[in-house]
């Protein structure tokens, strides 16, 4: 029934948490005929389904009932303008791998974004960022298939929504569509984007696209854990964002709280250090920890399961919340049997 179908049913290797649960099936595929063809059968079958690219940033809590689509629709179609590259990217290409191309081929732009993991497709739906760069800033545009009727609609930049991790493809696009690829925009004029942690170890006059890639690199090597020693999504939590009218009370009574203020007068502050002022950064449940280096990460040590990752998380949210009167909200996406589920969203 299903072509490229694999009966290792364990999605240990299939997520980069590490969490020991099963699927009904799990299906590779390669081609937007064969998504689409496996979809509708889940459709005529009333069977769930869920589409991955790495597995990057979601938790498993629970077995999953459906069959997991594994996105492996790859390929890079590049056209020159007089000012600019377009490059249209399909979403089952590695990010990072995107970024070392462009740098050998001479396009200079996404080295801010260097070294996160997941695909092109995540990449979208999450909005990623990192070093003063989003997604957002160099997407041109998003498309998307509806896996019901095969329509291929494209989303241009200012509908998709973006937003801090999040976007359209969360929401209205959720359900019944598929990102199939994005197109991206790189200026031939390169502007680096410069942060202080970058000016602390290389001189403004050695700074150039590679430089840059190369020194990232390095920071993400050293303050986040090694997916093949430690399971872990990345930052678990998002680093909350105060509104205007409490911006005065919050920074009035925690001065040296780290925060960075927004285009729309709103603040974003550090979660992780929220977290280390908690005293929770040593609490452990099992083999679900704290990452020491990196206190919005929560790692698998081992042989966490979902139980004790979720009841570390809950312990973080209330001892946050009794503190500084804040909820972090999780960055990650839940998978419970059936599909994606909003958990820790509220605290009871």
């Amino acid at each position: 029934m299903y072509k490229n179908q694999i009966y290792q049913k364990s999605l240990k290797d299939l997520n980069t948490f590490s969490i020991d649960v099963t699927a009904k099936k799990i299906v590779f595929v390669r081609s937007i005929k064969s998504l689409i063809d496996i979809c509708q059968k889940c459709y005529s079958s009333n069977i769930p389904y869920i589409i991955l690219g790495e597995g990057s940033n979601v938790l498993f809590v629970e077995n999953y009932k459906g069959i997991v689509i594994i996105n492996r629709i790859k390929g890079i179609k590049i056209q020159e303008k007089t000012y600019y590259w377009l490059l249209h990217v399909f979403s089952g290409e590695k990010w990072n791998d995107l970024v070392k191309y462009t740098l050998r081929m001479g396009f200079f732009g996404l080295e801010n974004l260097a070294l996160i993991p997941g695909c092109l497709g995540s990449a979208a739906i999450q909005n990623i960022g990192a070093y003063g760069l989003e997604l957002k800033n160099i997407c041109q545009y998003v498309d998307i298939i509806s896996l019901k009727n095969k329509k291929i609609i494209r989303i241009e930049k200012n509908l998709c929504k973006f937003s801090y991790r999040d976007s359209i493809f969360k929401h209205k696009y959720q359900k019944g569509y598929a990102v199939i690829a994005v197109g991206i925009k790189i200026l031939k004029k390169w502007n680096p984007i410069i942060f202080n942690r970058l000016l602390k170890n290389i001189n403004i006059n050695q700074i150039n696209p590679y430089t840059i890639y190369n020194e990232i690199c390095q920071i993400r090597k050293k303050k986040l854990p090694n997916l093949n020693k430690l399971g872990n999504a990345g930052s678990f939590f998002k680093n909350p964002i105060i509104s205007k009218n409490n911006i005065k009370k919050i920074l009035s009574l925690y001065i040296n709280i780290p925060h960075y203020f927004q285009i729309n007068g709103s603040i974003k502050i550090s979660a992780a250090w929220l977290i280390e002022k908690s005293n929770v950064d040593k609490i452990q449940i099992g083999d679900a920890a704290i990452y020491k280096k990196q206190k919005l990460v929560l790692v698998n040590q081992k042989t966490a399961n979902p139980k004790e990752i979720l009841m570390l998380a809950k312990i973080i949210q209330k001892s946050i919340l009794k503190k500084f009167n804040i909820l972090l909200e999780p960055e990650i996406d839940f998978i419970n049997s059936l599909g994606k589920v909003k958990l820790l969203t509220k605290i009871s």
